[in-house]
């Protein structure tokens, strides 16, 4: 990404969080402490099965007296469905505002050369009372703006900004080893860990109970990590389920075919630097796995 790009990800949706029970209402659900989010910090966090496997992820971010959480659109209606199976009796609003915000993203550089702007994951700052996040999985992913398309399209001007293709964002994120789009395929298909939550500063093992906590805790504490998510490099269409072998033994499954392969793959204690960056199959295409 150059200094000078932004990148409107179309597929992105807003979902918020509103009333006087909503910190309470993330905090019981979510793998990361609400405590982190203020008008200055956003974290990356998920929402797991009762058994810790995969359903949603999402950033999420101060607005108001509420939260707005950043998530894939395609899943934005699942996903209110789904945090409406945990509402209850909890003072709270859940609204889709994904036909009303605007996501997009900018330059880790751009993003620190604005006021007040520090070179820390999930940093927040507003600039035209527009919240820009620099990303809390990875700096290098950028700077996140969330604004309606009308304050986006001044913030843009003032800032000397030009629209370029989102390929090429997705393709830097994909390099990086995490998943933006067809998140839909890892559903209930693997751990919160295996998707590589706690590297990505989405897990916090220090707050009490969530949804999933048990299974994700004893996975961490036993040391039972087995197998993680990666991306696939190959020059022939990938098909799910794909089954992922090295010197005809089985490693590994594809999981998201398209348009970023991403596979999940058994981590051979000592044998991993075996195969990892060199050629591999499924279903006899030679793919090789990216471990960035």
């Amino acid at each position: 990404m150059k200094k000078d790009q932004i990148f409107f990800l179309k597929d992105r949706g807003v979902i918020f969080i509103d009333g006087k029970d909503a910190k309470e209402f993330l905090q019981n659900i979510v793998t990361n402490d609400i405590n982190k989010v203020s008008n200055t910090s956003s974290c990356f966090a998920s929402l797991l099965t009762p058994q810790g496997k995969y359903l949603f992820d999402f950033i999420i971010v101060k607005h108001k007296n509420g939260y707005f959480l950043d998530c894939e659109k395609g899943q934005a209606d699942k996903l209110v469905d789904r945090l409406n199976t945990y509402k209850l009796n909890s003072s709270i609003e859940i609204l889709n505002l994904s036909n009303e915000f605007e996501v997009a993203v900018i330059n880790k550089e751009k993003f620190l050369s604005l006021e007040g702007s520090k070179d820390l994951e999930g940093n927040t700052i507003k600039y035209n009372n527009d919240t820009i996040i620099l990303d809390p999985r990875l700096k290098d992913l950028g700077g996140r703006i969330i604004a309606n398309l009308e304050k986006l399209t001044i913030s843009i001007k003032d800032l000397g900004l030009k629209s370029e293709d989102p390929k090429n964002y997705y393709n830097l994120s994909y390099k990086l080893g995490i998943p933006q789009i067809n998140t839909l395929k890892l559903q209930e298909k693997i751990f919160g860990l295996e998707c590589n939550f706690e590297q990505l500063n989405g897990i916090d093992f220090k707050k009490g109970c969530y949804v999933g906590q048990e299974n994700t805790a004893r996975m961490k504490l036993k040391n039972k990590l087995r197998r993680k998510l990666f991306p696939l490099k190959s020059n022939e269409k990938l098909g799910i389920g794909s089954n992922v072998t090295f010197n005809k033994i089985n490693i590994g499954k594809v999981l998201i075919d398209e348009p970023h392969p991403f596979a999940l793959i058994k981590l051979f204690d000592p044998n991993f630097s075996e195969f990892k960056n060199k050629e591999i199959l499924a279903d006899n295409k030679k793919v090789t796995i990216i471990t960035s």
